[in-house]
Order: C-alpha cells, then structure tokens, then sequence
C-alpha cells in the first residue's frame, strides 16, 4: 500500500525521471506478482500434481496384489536389487531367493524374487506386490500420504521458482534502466564540453 501511496505521490516530483517512474511500476509488478501471481502458480501446482498422483496410487493399487511369499532356499544370483518404492532409503536392497506364494486366483506360484531379509532361510516369510496380470514381483504402489507430500513440495517448488522468475525479470529490467540512465549521463557530460566548470567557461 506504502508503494502504491508514494508512486501516486512522485508523479509530479520535479527531479523525477523517466526511468525512475518504470522503475518504480516495475518494483510495483513484482510486489503484485509475488503476493498473488507466484502462490496461484505453486497452488495450480499442487492441485495438478495431486490430483494426477492420487489417479496413480489407484491404479497401482487395482494392478497390483498383495501376497505373501515363503522362502524355498537363496537363489544362486545373489546380486542386490532395490525392494520397497516407498522406503525411505533408496538403497535398500533385498536378497534373491527362491520363494513360493499364490497369485490372485489362488494358484500357487514359485519363482526367483527379491526378499527384504538379512538370512533368509527356507521356511521365512515375507510380503511383496505381483502384478496381477503378469503374476511378477513389482515395487509396492504409492501411498496416498507420499503423493501429497510430493504434490505440497511440487507446489512450494513452483512458488519458489515463479518468485526467482519474477526477481530475475525485475533485477533485469532495473539493470537496463541503469544502463540507460548511464548513457544518459555520458551524453550530458559529453555536450558541456572540456570547459564545464571553470569560471567563465562558455562566455
């Protein structure tokens, strides 16, 4: 408001220059863009993000099964691949095993999968996710609680971003009136002549 009150007051400064009064509506854009421009952009954001993560989180869940998986004996390839999607490592790893479990119809299945188990040993059990059509391991589906959390820090990542587009335009506008004042000032000093100064000069 400040801003507003004192731009209407300097119109008619005398020492006011052009460059002065587009510098000053521009520093007023700016406020005006980041108190309701730059949290409509993060807001859209997050609404977007969130409304298309909660479309995935469904649809892994109608993809995949939860089942439970016993232990036969390690799988010879013991090579480490990543387990869980939603663990908050993103090196946590499982052991290869050979493992019995029953697919959606009911019907068991025995393969080579991933087991979140230091020692496995036959006869454990574990949890894990197969595609319903496929009957493969695959990585749990997303939660609802990560997918907002990504959506609320896509948003805020959108504000902040919009808020350093707004500076950086600004900052570059101001450094062209700058310049231009500068240019201004060169050809002033330049047309008093070598003589600006001294008494007498110009008679």
């Amino acid at each position: 408001m400040r801003i507003i009150v004192g731009l209407w007051r300097w119109r008619h400064n005398p020492l006011r220059r052009g460059t002065d009064l587009v510098e000053a509506w521009v520093a007023l854009t700016a406020v005006l863009l980041f108190a309701l421009a730059t949290p409509a952009v993060g807001w859209i954001c997050r609404n977007t993000l969130d409304s298309s993560l909660r479309d995935t989180v469904r649809v892994q869940h109608e993809q995949r099964h939860r089942t439970t998986a016993v232990v036969v004996d390690r799988a010879a390839d013991q090579h480490h691949t990543a387990y869980d999607a939603e663990s908050l490592s993103k090196r946590s790893s499982g052991t290869r095993v050979t493992a019995t479990w029953y697919a959606v119809d009911g019907s068991a299945r025995t393969g080579t999968v991933s087991a979140p188990l230091r020692d496995p040993r036959a006869g454990d059990t574990f949890s894990m996710w197969t595609d319903r059509r496929t009957d493969k391991q695959v990585r749990g589906p997303m939660n609802a609680t990560s997918a907002r959390v990504h959506a609320v820090l896509a948003g805020f990542g959108a504000t902040a971003l919009a808020v350093g587009l707004v500076e950086g335009a600004r900052r570059l506008i101001v450094w062209r009136l700058v310049q231009r004042r500068y240019r201004r000032l060169d050809r002033a000093w330049a047309a008093a002549g070598p003589d600006w100064g001294r008494t007498g000069a110009g008679s």
